[in-house]
């Protein structure tokens, strides 16, 4: 009769025999990450497949460091590890303990590795970009000298500005020596020293692009003193000199764009930044005008020849009002004389006491008079200055020494310059003690 087993037993027999095959224990298989999860213990678990096949993969969270990329659906990956049998589900699997990338995967995680390498040095720091110059006149372009790409950047450059000058440092921008002929370009252009330099070509796959992905070309990025604009491929595309350079450009075209100021659009600006500023300064012209015509005028109301004409005005009117008066009092004492009965008495009476109101009327007619006061020893002071008007000086504090100043006396005036300043009015003694005053404030 033969023999029935359990499911678990026949399950224990397979995996003893995957465990004492020669091959299963230590197996890589390659193929493509489909049904991919990252589970939250820790664990990924994930099927490989070819054109004709599935495999079962899992990679326990305790394995995780020999995975040294994030891998993602459709990536071909190498993965090594041993074949063995899940007993309680009855299938087998594979157990991973490293995953590689396969191909362009590989040169994806070369990719991966490098950029943390560089981003952990601090290359990628936004505090180490250079500005692009807004006005720029010498363009530098490292670029294959055939390319599609120096024929685009020399188009846009040219036409956004005529007057733009275009430095070709020729360079290999794929296969072997490429690396080395971009970094011995950047550094002839950097010592020309344009304002700008473009490192850049085409489109092209991520094998073509692998030179702009050398971590000598990156550090010669970094490195360079004149601001580096990356335009390497298409917009999708991304290498490491994107992120060392001081500005990405998604391509060659758009590189030239963002260097190259427009010259007409800049023509139009300036000119109308030239009539805003000239209308603004007419506007300020006519206004500090208007404000100098009030002070001139003001300024004219308050000189001593205005005054002076103004009490000449008063004393006139004075000396009419004086006359008027004087014509009343003699008609008024002609007709009292002529009811009076001694007329010559009465006449020296009247025309006595007319002069008495004349000479108190001419006395306060003399003490308001200008000349009097001069002609008293006074004298009339204000500045002399040659670029500012005349002013009256009414006090020291109004002085400085060496300033000019113009005297007016009853017969005539005089200048005189300020030597010494001296607070305070002068005494009897110091008069007496022979101090020089002439010239003297």
């Amino acid at each position: 009769m033969r023999t029935v087993y359990s499911v678990s037993q026949v399950n224990a027999y397979i995996r003893r025999m995957f465990e004492e095959d020669y091959l299963l224990p230590h197996l890589m298989v390659r193929g493509e990450v489909s049904n991919l999860k990252y589970h939250a213990s820790g664990h990924i678990y994930f099927t490989l497949k070819d054109a004709s096949g599935t495999l079962s993969c899992v990679m326990f969270a305790g394995r995780r460091r020999g995975l040294s990329f994030h891998m993602q659906e459709g990536d071909l990956v190498i993965v090594s590890g041993n074949v063995d049998v899940y007993e309680r589900d009855g299938r087998y699997q594979l157990y991973a303990q490293q995953i590689i990338a396969d191909g362009a995967g590989l040169l994806r995680e070369q990719f991966e590795r490098l950029r943390r390498q560089l981003e952990a040095e601090g290359l990628f720091d936004e505090a180490h970009k250079k500005p692009i110059p807004r006005f720029v006149r010498t363009l530098g372009v490292v670029t294959a000298s055939t390319g599609a790409a120096i024929r685009d950047i020399i188009h846009v450059a040219t036409r956004r500005n005529p007057y733009v000058q275009i430095i070709l440092a020729p360079a290999a921008v794929q296969g072997e020596g490429a690396p080395e002929s971009i970094v011995a370009a950047i550094h002839l252009l950097d010592r020309i020293g344009p304002d700008v330099i473009i490192v850049g070509r085409g489109g092209g796959s991520m094998e073509d692009l692998q030179a702009f992905n050398d971590e000598r070309v990156a550090r010669a990025v970094y490195e360079c003193d004149t601001p580096v604009i990356s335009a390497v491929g298409h917009e999708v595309d991304t290498v490491i000199t994107d992120y060392t350079a001081d500005l990405r450009a998604p391509t060659p075209s758009a590189a030239a764009e963002l260097a190259v100021f427009e010259y007409d659009s800049f023509r139009r600006d300036l000119l109308m930044t030239q009539d805003r500023l000239t209308e603004q300064m007419e506007r300020r012209l006519q206004a500090d005008r208007q404000r100098t015509e009030q002070y001139r005028r003001h300024l004219r109301l308050l000189s001593p020849r205005m005054q002076l004409r103004d009490r000449r005005r008063q004393l006139a009117l004075l000396r009419t009002r004086l006359d008027e008066s004087m014509r009343r009092s003699v008609d008024d004492s002609r007709r009292r004389l002529e009811r009076a009965g001694d007329p010559a008495a009465r006449m020296r009476a009247i025309l006595e006491r007319d002069r008495h109101r004349l000479q108190l009327a001419a006395g306060r007619l003399e003490a308001h008079s200008p000349a009097a006061r001069l002609a008293g020893g006074y004298g009339y002071v204000e500045t002399a200055g040659r670029k500012a008007p005349a002013a009256p000086v009414r006090s020291v504090a109004d002085l400085t020494p060496g300033q000019m100043l113009r005297i007016t006396l009853r017969d005539g005036h005089f200048t005189a310059q300020v030597d010494e300043i001296l607070s305070g009015p002068e005494t009897a003694g110091e008069r007496d003690k022979g101090e020089r005053t002439d010239g003297r404030v």
